[in-house]
Parts: C-alpha cells; sequence; structure tokens
C-alpha cells in the first residue's frame, strides 16, 4: 500500500516562504510524474506544478517564478518551495503521484497540508 505524507504547512504573513515536502511510503516504482495541488476554500482543487520522473516541471501560469517544485526521486519525495506568498495562496495543498506501467495508471494523494497567508 503506498502512502503519501505532506508536511511543513502552516501560517505565515504575506511576503513570507515556506517549504513543502512530501514523501511516499510502500511498494511504488514506475513513477512518471509528482505533483502539488492545492484546494482554496470554497474553490475546486487545481493543479499548481508537477515534476516527470526526468526532472521537467511545469506550473500554473500564474504562480510561475514564485513556485518551485522539485523532487529526489530515489527518496520518492518531492517538495514545493514556495516564495512571497500571498493571502490568495491560502488553501490545503496535496501532493500527487502518477506511477504507470505499460498497461495502467495509478494516481496517489497525500492528505493534504493547511497552508494560510495572513495580510
Amino acid at each position: 500500500q503506498v502512502q503519501l505524507v505532506e508536511s511543513g504547512g502552516g501560517l505565515v504573513q504575506a511576503g513570507g516562504s515556506l517549504r513543502l515536502s512530501c514523501a511516499a511510503s510502500g511498494s511504488l516504482s514506475g513513477i512518471a510524474t509528482m505533483a502539488w495541488y492545492r484546494q482554496p476554500p470554497g474553490k475546486l482543487r487545481d493543479l499548481v506544478a508537477s515534476i516527470s520522473s526526468s526532472g521537467r516541471a511545469t506550473y500554473a501560469e500564474s504562480l510561475k517564478g514564485r513556485f518551485t517544485i522539485s523532487s529526489d526521486n530515489a527518496k520518492k519525495t518531492v517538495y514545493l518551495e514556495m516564495n512571497s506568498l500571498k493571502p490568495e495562496d491560502t488553501a490545503v495543498y496535496y501532493c500527487n503521484f502518477v506511477e504507470k506501467d505499460s498497461l495502467f495508471r495509478w494516481n496517489y494523494w497525500g492528505q493534504g497540508t493547511q497552508v494560510t497567508v495572513s495580510s
């Protein structure tokens, strides 16, 4: 059984920074991508950033330049560095791993970590 555990969330003032981590445990191989999503209160869950197994990163357009995703494939861990935080960044942040083989695709989700940015 695969489990993802996020950490690093908290309360920060606008302009501050946070670094989120998500580590996977259990039987996991063939990782295709790791990603971060977020869900603000009362809104839908949206993609923040993703990174492929080769290290290629993509970002939501509005977050480019402020957020940086990175990973350590050997440790099965993905990180999200968040800088110049704004109140609108307040959300529950979820990590997501996608595993694929020749026939199937699996999605694994963390429990979420709260990020609150005060003004």
